[in-house]
């Protein structure tokens, strides 16, 4: 009769294996998450963009207007609030806003964009819409590291560290 092997040192040492790659994952993609972290990392907000007075006699006369960035970054949630403070109304896209008035867009789907616009020189003003980095998606990414590292780690220390089968197991050391 064939003896059952004993799998409990294979099961103990990939047991340890998997929290130290859980913990070593865990604070590996961490720090890459903080060392990477852009402002796109964010929960969503109302973001403005204030018009100047004066912008569109400057738009007029071919200067830009440096309080106006040349593209924006948002995350899904984000609402885009256009402050006109200037004399003139202005577009940006489909938001029309009188003067001195205001106007918002909610931003609901990832995209890139390029929005006519009255108040800048060149006439349009490039959006960009990102998924936020959530606590789920963090967790995902360990979900998906974790279970390959512990394999490759596994395989490494049975590679590194063989189990002693001569002092585990009695019937191949009479052999021997």
């Amino acid at each position: 009769m064939k003896s059952r092997p004993n799998l409990r040192p294979y099961l103990i040492r990939l047991g340890i294996v998997s929290l130290v790659s859980l913990v070593f994952a865990f604070i590996f993609n961490e720090a890459t998450y903080i060392l990477q972290k852009d402002p796109s990392d964010r929960a969503p907000t109302t973001v403005q963009l204030v018009i100047p007075a004066g912008t569109a006699e400057k738009i007029g006369a071919g200067q830009p207007v440096p309080s106006i960035p040349e593209e924006m970054v948002f995350v899904i949630g984000d609402v885009l609030e256009v402050v006109n403070q200037d004399s003139t109304s202005h577009q940006l896209g489909p938001i029309w806003v009188p003067a001195g008035a205001t106007g918002s867009l909610v931003m609901d789907k990832v995209d890139r964009v390029s929005y006519s616009c009255s108040f800048k020189t060149q006439k349009y003003l490039g959006l960009e819409v990102r998924p936020p980095t959530t606590i789920t998606t963090r967790v995902a990414a360990l979900v998906l590291t974790v279970p390959t590292l512990a394999a490759l780690l596994f395989l490494y220390s049975l590679a590194a560290y063989p189990m002693d089968k001569k002092a585990k197991h009695p019937a191949i050391r009479e052999q021997a």
